[in-house]
């Protein structure tokens, strides 16, 4: 784990002392993590908080909103909000989200999700 620009974390995820290394931003594992949720069908979107709401009405669109990732070694711990469409059942779409989410992760970085926390951040209503 590389500290880069103050906040920004890197994980290695292979060296090779020919070729050099791979290095993967925590802001990407999150990325991944946001958008296997919002395949799911039932997730309306990731939850922000209050700064990211007022950002995406002024058209700045944050793709890890919602998402929390702590990666210690090569072990991932996600921490997603979601929104869910009224009528699904909260506990399948919350399974399915974590299901997803941990596949994305492991098949695209080749690290382990040990967990995949899911919280229900609202209910969206409104007919379509």
């Amino acid at each position: 784990m590389d500290k880069k620009n103050g906040e920004k974390l890197n994980y290695t995820v292979e060296e090779d002392v020919n070729f050099g290394s791979v290095k993967i931003a925590d802001d990407v594992v999150a990325m991944i993590a946001s958008v296997a949720a919002k395949e799911v069908e039932g997730v309306v979107g990731c939850a922000g908080n209050v700064g990211n709401d007022i950002l995406s009405k002024v058209g700045i669109d944050n793709k890890t909103k919602g998402v929390k990732v702590d990666i210690k070694d090569k072990d991932v711990r996600v921490d997603i909000a979601i929104t869910v469409d009224y009528a699904y059942n909260i506990p399948t779409v919350s399974s399915k989200v974590q299901n997803k989410v941990k596949q994305a992760i492991e098949n695209m970085t080749g690290l382990t999700v040990t967990d995949v926390n899911v919280r229900i951040a609202g209910v969206n209503v409104n007919a379509r």
